[in-house]
């Protein structure tokens, strides 16, 4: 019987997120799982309920209630229910509750949109507008030919940019990041000229980041957003997400022909299923998706 008033509570608190470390979760995973149990907890003690072991899946399902209440978007609900479901997996392994009504706690409805796919002629106007900023340039450069993440792409450093053993092949080396394994994605001739022209006005700096501010220091992830997402905007292209130039990386590229097993290996994809959901997008008949992926 462990009381979540009690400092006992945090000894469990702790022990769940040590157990999230010591399974290799990422920093970001267990930052998140560790606040929405906190915020579980809150919601609890509020309504009086002082005991692990008297948290009731109505209690449980009252929490989910005041999510949506508080216009928390379905993915989010979702998410936070995966984190308590985590949570009573490990209450059940440390034998610390009776019974694990997180079990039948259902999740919400989500809508799956389909990955949006820039136009050709989103997907010049953005370089265009990019050219001026050769950083930025580079940035949605190596973006949009290598389908690689932003957070990969902020943790990039010189050394990344790498030769293949008979110097035929050019490609960046993307390092081991949480539960991604680390691997190589080639680059094409596109990609390593703006990386080249880049590096040409890179300013001089004790830091290997790639990418760098104008004072020498790693561009953060939040700051790399924030410019494409102006870059968006002034280009005149609605509703895209910094994400989409990876969606049209892959789109593009199965359209082209490369197998699904190719472009899955390339953009780091943990399941082959995640690559198949743009099948949709290359085999439809719409002519107006037919034109997304043409010429890119």
């Amino acid at each position: 019987m462990i009381d979540v008033k009690d400092p006992g509570y945090k000894k469990i608190h702790d022990g769940f997120v040590n157990s999230l470390k010591q399974r290799s979760k990422s920093k970001s995973t267990v930052i998140a799982y560790s606040k929405d149990i906190e915020q579980l907890l809150n919601f609890l003690s509020r309504k009086g309920i002082t005991n692990i072991n008297s948290i009731s899946l109505e209690d449980l399902q009252a929490f989910k209630k005041s999510l949506q209440e508080q216009n928390y978007t379905p993915k989010s609900v979702s998410r936070k229910i995966n984190s308590i479901r985590t949570f009573y997996k490990f209450l059940t392994r440390e034998n610390m509750i009776d019974d694990n009504p997180a079990d039948k706690l259902s999740h919400p409805k989500i809508e799956i949109k389909p990955p949006r796919v820039l136009t050709e002629m989103e997907y010049r106007a953005l370089r265009d507008v990019c050219r001026a900023d050769v950083r930025l340039f580079s940035i949605v450069e190596i973006l949009l030919q290598t389908g690689i993440r932003i957070s990969e792409l902020a943790n990039l450093y010189l050394e990344d940019i790498r030769d293949s053993s008979d110097n035929k092949i050019k490609y960046l080396y993307i390092r081991e990041h949480g539960s991604h394994p680390s691997r190589k994605v080639p680059l094409n001739q596109s990609a390593y000229k703006a990386i080249q022209e880049y590096l040409e006005v890179r300013p001089e700096s004790d830091d290997d980041h790639l990418f760098i501010t104008k004072t020498g220091r790693p561009l953060l992830i939040r700051n790399i957003r924030t410019a494409i997402d102006k870059a968006f905007e002034k280009a005149g292209i609605k509703t895209a997400k910094v994400n989409d130039l990876r969606n049209t990386f892959i789109a593009h590229h199965l359209a082209n022909g490369v197998s699904l097993v190719t472009v899955s290996k390339i953009v780091g994809h943990k399941r082959l299923s995640t690559t198949e959901k743009y099948l949709n997008l290359v085999k439809s008949d719409k002519p107006e998706e037919e034109k997304k992926l043409e010429a890119l």
